[in-house]
């Protein structure tokens, strides 16, 4: 199975280091990774040049020029530039434990979407982890909240089952799914700009299709690096396109991924 790992980033070259650095200890390495830019600076790509250049295997770049917060566009963009099976996606502040990928691929199964967990890494954490390359992580280390997240479990994540509705758990930093449900749903809804709402609008879709989805607890976990909240200026708009959804169990949004194939 051709897999693609899809990561979201804007302009924070110091996470994004981080996390392509956990990548290069995956224990399964996907089949290519999905470069989501919603606009960075020139110091990006000179960033993912470099690790592309490092990595044994594809570094896809895709960037569109900086109007504002346009998550569900480019991540549009990338998904339909794949000819990957299966997506796992994280954002660019999200630190992959090393079974990250391997763990998303075992429990991988058709007409279902997985939803990981996270565990944060403080405020505190940011004056070390940058500086000294910090990058590897376990339920035990310092500066680290929701700290039971961080637990790596197999025989413990076997007792996630799928179940037929969106949970408030669901988070899509931590997310994957199969490429053929995404086009079914036309991916992302681009009527979302601005921070909140496009990642849970999308699995409630494939959930109104049928698609079931299932928590991966105890496996499958990245940890997230301490930020200041984006703006939420957009979000009651988006609260309410998402409400639509839900009042109309919509299917297939009518701005999305068809777009760009």
């Amino acid at each position: 199975m051709k897999t693609a790992l899809l990561i979201s980033t804007y302009n924070w070259n110091e996470a994004l280091t981080l996390v392509l650095n956990s990548l290069k200890i995956q224990t399964v390495l996907p089949t290519e990774v999905l470069i989501a830019d919603d606009g960075s600076r020139p110091e990006t790509k000179q960033l993912i040049d470099k690790f592309a250049a490092e990595l044994l295997i594809p570094v896809k770049h895709f960037w569109h020029e900086d109007l504002g917060f346009r998550k569900s566009k480019i991540l549009n963009k990338a998904v339909a530039k794949t000819n990957c099976e299966y997506i796992i996606q994280i954002d660019g502040d999200c630190i992959m434990h090393p079974k990250f990928v391997e763990d998303h691929l075992k429990f991988a199964s058709e007409n279902q979407y997985l939803y990981g967990t996270r565990s944060g890494l403080k405020k505190e954490a940011l004056s070390y982890i940058f500086k000294d390359n910090i990058y590897r992580f376990n339920c035990f280390s310092k500066n680290l909240s929701k700290r039971t997240r961080g637990i790596h479990c197999l025989f413990l994540a076997k007792n996630n089952k799928p179940h037929t509705s969106f949970s408030s758990q669901f988070r899509g930093c931590n997310v994957s799914f199969w490429r053929k449900d995404f086009i079914e749903v036309n991916g992302y809804n681009e009527d979302f700009e601005g921070w909140g709402r496009e990642d849970s609008d999308l699995v409630i879709r494939m959930n109104n299709k049928g698609v079931l989805a299932q928590r991966l607890r105890y496996a499958g976990i990245v940890y997230h690096i301490y930020h200041k909240d984006n703006s939420r200026d957009n979000f009651l708009k988006n609260d309410a396109i998402q409400n639509e959804t839900i009042k109309n169990k919509t299917i297939r949004c009518e701005k999305g991924v068809d777009q760009y194939l």
